[in-house]
């Protein structure tokens, strides 16, 4: 009887710790943190604008006017932010004070995490400063493509845009980028099932002149929505070709061709340091070390590494 009841007990622990381990792993799965395009299109969904809020394409980039509707402003009028003479991109920002401290935190990551792989320094408004990026609480997850002169509002909506991935998307597109299903090359690598996409939104798929900077199309660059993207069926709007098994649109943070187009962008590889010629410019960032050797070999760096 004593033998039946220990092995009862020993039944009941090995059952509970499957169990326990059981919860682990789903709570594990549950608390991933979802794709920005999840996040975009649940926080853009049902999206209702103040009168002086901009319209918005492609789910999340705000447009002056209609004009705008099927060009890349960036590429037709210029957008970049300008660049310093020690090499840097200084570009100021506010952030609006209704953001709690936590709030606040997940931003200011966001704002430097450029610094860490390419010469776009993110600084605080100062006065005297004619133009800035102005984080806002509004209506959704929005900004501007590139440099707009002035104040312009890239928006954070308190209520489901406050996460790193979409903060990092959001300066993205001020920085002058727009959506990996634009490119000019989508055809060939994303197949969009227009019969699945909400009536009025095909728009959103439209192909324009994107600033690839001679990168190859990226599945897991965190500029790529996600295979239900506008689906009014819940069937996919793309799939991925030729091998529509391909996971793509699930990034929450940048991918290294991001970053290798923003150093291409704004040629952040192109200053000479006075210690370490163009190297310094590209940390922690494999792909771009052969940018930069090439920089160092046959670009504006070379005099000065002959000389050091």
């Amino acid at each position: 009887m004593m033998v039946f009841s220990w092995t009862f007990v020993a039944l009941l622990l090995v059952s509970s710790s499957w169990a326990e381990e059981e919860v682990t792993t789903l709570k594990d799965v549950s608390s991933r943190e979802p794709s920005v395009g999840e996040l975009l299109e649940r926080a853009n969904r049902n999206r209702v604008p103040d009168s002086d809020e901009p319209t918005l394409i492609g789910g999340d980039i705000a447009i002056k006017s209609e004009a705008d509707r099927n060009a890349d402003p960036c590429t037709s009028t210029g957008c970049l932010w300008l660049k310093y003479s020690d090499g840097n991109v200084y570009i100021p920002y506010y952030i609006a004070n209704n953001y709690s401290d936590r709030e606040r935190a997940i931003i200011e990551r966001g704002l430097q995490s450029f610094s860490a792989v390419s010469c776009i320094r993110f600084r605080p408004y100062q006065n005297g400063d004619h133009e800035w990026i102005s984080i806002e609480s509004r209506n959704g997850c929005y900004s501007y493509v590139g440099r707009q002169g002035g104040a312009q509002t890239l928006s954070l909506d308190r209520r489901g845009c406050l996460y790193h991935s979409t903060v990092q998307h959001e300066l993205l597109h001020a920085l002058g980028f727009n959506h990996e299903q634009t490119r000019s090359d989508r055809d060939q690598h994303i197949k969009v099932h227009w019969e699945n996409i909400m009536d009025g939104m095909a728009y959103n798929f439209d192909i324009i002149d994107t600033l690839n900077q001679g990168t190859p199309y990226d599945y897991g660059s965190v500029m790529q929505y996600e295979r239900y993207a506008f689906s009014k069926n819940n069937l996919p709007t793309m799939e991925p070709v030729p091998d529509p098994n391909v996971i793509f649109g699930e990034a929450t943070e940048m991918s290294q061709n991001d970053i290798t187009r923003l150093n291409r962008l704004y040629q952040c590889c192109e200053y000479c340091p006075h210690v370490s010629p163009c190297v310094p410019m590209c940390p922690h960032v494999h792909l771009h070390v052969p940018m930069c050797t090439d920089q160092i070999n046959h670009g504006p760096c070379r005099a000065h590494a002959e000389h050091t």
